[in-house]
């Protein structure tokens, strides 16, 4: 089922070329290269198929000169939001692609009504981490040997809205 998609376009001055729009069954091939390519454990196909066909699953592409460039999939239930997945074609990595795809992700979370964006990363990206920290996510915890060779992951929060402890 479609979501309605705000379509992000980045400032023209800083990021002419980088579209954010809604993944579709099409963009796989070149969305699951980049993902063979960044991760050792890679999503397959059906995650991805999987993604598309869920009614909390918002899955977008980065478009750079016309070519997807990036994904990030996000899932959105109630007041919580999650980052499930995001990757950059390496040979792109470092040129904010990422930071778009980011961005799209914490406006999409809060459009859809959710005060809390989660995510979690592996504590050996350096890069990613200091991204999320650029954005505001903080550290909630930790899964230690979650991923491949022991490698933990680091859990990270970022509040989309301020709460108004007062009303409470």
């Amino acid at each position: 089922m479609p979501f309605l998609f705000t379509p992000y376009v980045l400032d023209d001055i800083l990021h002419p070329m980088i579209r954010i729009r809604p993944m579709i069954e099409a963009d796989l091939a070149a969305v699951l290269a980049i993902e063979q390519a960044c991760f050792s454990r890679a999503w397959t196909r059906e995650h991805f198929l999987a993604e598309l066909g869920s009614e909390r699953g918002r899955p977008a592409v980065a478009e750079l000169s016309g070519r997807v460039a990036g994904y990030l999939c996000l899932t959105v239930l109630l007041d919580e939001a999650e980052v499930l997945n995001l990757a950059v074609d390496p040979a792109l990595q470092r040129s904010g692609i990422g930071a778009a795809l980011l961005g799209w992700a914490c406006d999409e979370a809060a459009r859809q009504g959710a005060g809390l964006l989660r995510l979690e990363v592996r504590t050996t990206s350096a890069p990613a981490i200091a991204l999320y920290k650029r954005f505001g996510f903080v550290r909630s915890g930790l899964r230690k040997a979650y991923y491949e060779l022991g490698v933990d992951a680091l859990l990270m929060d970022k509040y989309l809205v301020e709460e108004d402890v007062d009303a409470v």
